[in-house]
């Protein structure tokens, strides 16, 4: 099957690069389906990879942990898909990726494709989603009040693939009210539209934008990007007892700054279930599943917002080179080979 892989990490204008290559396909064991691939997208984690993970002796490392496509054969094991279901997942860190024709994935970490959407528009959603509903209703326990907060959310990085299903979750399914952040026009109209009650830009102080909105300070706080940058901030706007998630990767993160103010800290990192094979890795089936409904209800919307082309060596890095440059908004979809 065709697949595009590299061997070395690499920087995305280094050569040898992601390449087309020639591997066998995979078989069905256990709980796995064997999916053929019909579109996937391109996030953030699959830029880390290729520039801090080789391939193991000698072979070639797949990328790709978003898909959309249809089930081609089942493992034994397999009750909740057969041949011929349309799907979409994200994937599993210790397994190759989907940047290939066919790819192996466990059925507990699928969802049955939303009916109203073409397989582009599918494949944006899984990695973000599950990311965006772990960290609100796991992680940040947002339906559990904090006395004397503000019911409100910030979103830092609201534009990006988990800010901008995030948003539409928390509109959806709570009362908070939702502010984000956005630093260029395009990024904040598109911000706005999702659904946000307020657009911040981080590229200036938080903490004193917050206050003139005369909410008060808000219970929780979601940073996507740049926690680095905002983390001072951060720990100055949010409430006394407040909940404070991240998913990005700051290089020195100290929570001696927390203790104040009593707050929590909470990292989300959605292939945990995977990565440990939990005994609750079903979980993440039913959240896609309940998101699938969700969008064929019109309550929740894609947040596909290019498409580059068929799945090549040549999209994938210029997919990987606008996320890399911190200009891209929504998810990026790459669709067939």
């Amino acid at each position: 099957m065709r697949a595009i892989a590299y061997q070395a990490p690499h920087a995305i204008t280094e050569t040898p690069g992601l390449t087309e290559v020639d591997l066998p396909p995979p078989i069905a064991t256990g709980h796995d389906l064997v999916v053929r691939v019909k579109a996937v997208s391109v996030n953030p984690v699959d830029t880390k990879i290729r520039t801090r993970v080789a391939a193991e002796d000698g072979g070639w490392k797949v990328l790709g942990w978003d898909a959309a496509g249809v089930v081609e054969a089942v493992g034994p094991d397999v009750t909740l898909f057969q041949p011929g279901d349309e799907v979409f997942y994200a994937g599993d860190l210790t397994r190759p990726g989907t940047n290939a024709e066919w790819h192996a994935v466990d059925e507990r970490i699928v969802g049955p494709k939303p009916k109203s959407l073409d397989f582009a528009a599918a494949a944006a959603l899984p990695l973000t989603a599950i990311t965006a509903w772990e960290m609100l209703f796991d992680r940040l326990d947002v339906a559990r009040p904090v006395a004397g907060a503000a019911n409100a959310i910030l979103i830092i990085g609201g534009a990006g693939g988990v800010g901008s299903i995030a948003i539409q979750l928390a509109r959806a399914l709570t009362g908070l009210t939702v502010i984000a952040t956005a630093s260029r026009p395009e990024t904040q109209a598109w911000v706005k539209d999702l659904g946000a009650h307020h657009v911040l830009d981080h590229s200036q102080p938080l903490a004193a934008q917050v206050a003139a909105l005369g909410l008060g300070q808000p219970a929780f706080v979601f940073s996507t990007t740049n926690t680095d940058d905002h983390y001072d901030q951060i720990v100055e706007l949010i409430a006394p007892h407040g909940r404070f998630g991240l998913i990005d990767d700051p290089k020195d993160l100290s929570a001696l700054p927390l203790k104040r103010k009593s707050l929590s800290l909470h990292w989300e990192f959605m292939f945990s279930r995977s990565l440990f094979a939990t005994p609750d890795m079903i979980r993440q089936h039913e959240l896609l599943a309940e998101v699938s409904r969700l969008i064929d209800s019109g309550t929740l919307r894609t947040t596909l917002s290019d498409t580059f082309g068929p799945i090549s060596a040549e999209t994938l890095k210029r997919a990987h080179a606008l996320i890399e440059s911190g200009k891209a908004k929504g998810k990026i979809v790459l669709t067939g080979f």
